[in-house]
């Protein structure tokens, strides 16, 4: 070997070493930067010249790996939306133990009854019928309201979801344009690449997709359906959210805004062109599983108000007349079911924030007067009301029969049993992905292994350091002779 050449392999080993160094250094630094990939640097054997050939900095992931990470963190999102729904609707209309539930409320009406047949003339017995009487409507009712307001905060979601897809998508195809013109001057593109891959995993939650790779480093996506959201160009979602909605307005009738890409409408069923992610499970929330509990709720409420508003039970109620319950104080049509768990009333007759007749309850809704104070008949109709098997079907609870106490506690049953399906499935999404995401952690930084790889680059550096010296030392003997 000449001593040019020596010169030569020292100086590249010496390059070599110090930009190992310097991805090592940038490793370490970075080892709990979100979306940072560990680096590497490609060396390799010089083939015209003596000494080490510097390559491109290298990002060290595994597509399978990731694209496997991003299925089980959408599926993890989208369990994390179901059972945040399911243990919401199990609140609203309460648990076995839940005093304030709705069986719980139906049972002290039930049990209030039993106790004002034994003494229909006691004054504080019959408002504390109306109390009891309250208390049940409140609970139908605030579980109304509750689930209102989830369809109009899983609206407001899809909303913000919409705009951030829409913004990253844009930020995607800039980036895409940089890496191009980067990769074209020959500059290190890693850290773009880390970025855009950090922009593709907030969109995959919220829409899986499916990365293509183009020429000259740009990328394109695909939804699991096969909807392009970035080919070149970024598409644009459109989505309008509402301020508030009524039980009856869907997306079916034309009240409740579907979703757009590029101005044309899509599906937003769960085996959609879209699905997967968290925006088509807000859309399930809005259109399906809210209005299946929409559903099971008012034909309960509509259950209760029927089992009072028969004029074979009180000869007063008039065939137009409300009974005990009504439908926002008036008589209640059964072809007007839908949302009437949240228009529930207590006849205002017989309300302690109304007229506070509560002889009526005794003697008739409509009595012109008072009558025998001690006449039980028409609370035990009452009573014998609740206890009657009747019959009702609904989305969710199918068809079912039974008295008011036994489909009390089959509502409460349906919802307790989703609730646990639903935290059930989200537990083992959460496992899926916490496994995933170890197994995509494994190709990170090591800081021990990196560690170990500086002080093998600094020996490499002190070796190519000492031929020079040798070199040098060589050098000045030659011309000292």
């Amino acid at each position: 070997m000449s001593i040019t050449s020596a010169i030569n392999s020292a100086m590249s080993g010496l390059n070599a070493a110090s930009r190992s160094s310097q991805i090592v250094s940038e490793n370490l630094a970075n080892a709990l930067t979100p979306g940072y990939t560990r680096r590497t640097l490609d060396l390799n054997a010089n083939a015209y010249s003596p000494g080490v050939r510097i390559g491109a900095v290298q990002r060290m992931v595994d597509p399978g790996v990731v694209s496997a990470r991003r299925d089980s963190e959408a599926e993890y999102a989208v369990a994390e939306v179901n059972a945040t729904f399911y243990a919401r609707m199990s609140s609203l209309v309460g648990s076995v133990d839940d005093e304030s539930s709705i069986a719980s409320q139906m049972a002290n009406f039930d049990g209030s009854l039993v106790e004002t047949l034994s003494r229909p003339d006691s004054t504080p017995r019959l408002n504390d019928l109306a109390v009891k009487a309250d208390l049940l409507v409140r609970s139908i009712t605030d579980a109304a309201d509750g689930l209102r307001d989830m369809r109009v905060q899983a609206d407001t979601s899809i909303g913000i979801q919409v705009d951030k897809v829409n913004s990253t998508l844009k930020e995607l195809e800039k980036l895409n344009a940089r890496v191009v013109v980067a990769k074209a001057a020959g500059a290190d593109t890693t850290t773009l690449l880390d970025q855009r891959s950090m922009l593709v995993d907030e969109i995959n939650a919220i829409i899986p997709v499916n990365v293509i790779n183009r020429d000259g480093g740009r990328i394109a996506l695909y939804s699991s359906g096969g909807t392009a959201l970035l080919e070149g160009k970024a598409s644009e979602l459109s989505f309008s959210p509402k301020s508030d909605m009524l039980p009856h307005m869907t997306q079916d009738n034309g009240l409740l805004s579907g979703l757009e890409v590029n101005g044309k409408p899509i599906s937003t069923s769960a085996n959609g062109p879209i699905r997967g992610g968290t925006l088509v499970a807000q859309f399930q929330v809005r259109d399906v599983l809210a209005v299946k509990a929409q559903d099971d709720l008012d034909a309960y409420a509509r259950d209760l108000i029927e089992r009072f508003q028969d004029p074979a039970l009180d000869s007063t109620i008039g065939a137009m007349d409300a009974g005990i319950f009504t439908d926002g104080g008036n008589f209640f049509d059964s072809a007007d079911t839908v949302g009437i768990s949240g228009r529930l009333e207590l006849n205002d007759l017989v309300a302690m924030d109304g007229q506070a007749e509560t002889w009526r309850f005794r003697d008739g809704l409509y009595a012109a007067t008072q009558g025998d104070p001690g006449d039980g008949s028409l609370i035990n109709g009452y009573a014998e009301a609740l206890k009657e098997n009747r019959s009702l079907s609904s989305t969710g609870l199918g068809s079912v029969s039974g008295d008011a106490s036994t489909l009390s506690s089959v509502l409460l049953s349906r919802f307790a049993r989703d609730d646990n399906s639903a935290s059930n499935t989200l537990t083992f999404a959460a496992a899926s992905y916490t496994e995933m995401a170890q197994t995509e952690a494994s190709f990170g930084v090591d800081t021990d292994a990196e560690l170990q790889n500086l002080m093998l680059y600094e020996k490499a550096y002190g070796a190519n350091a000492k031929v020079l010296s040798v070199v040098d030392g060589l050098l000045e003997t030659i011309l000292g002779i």
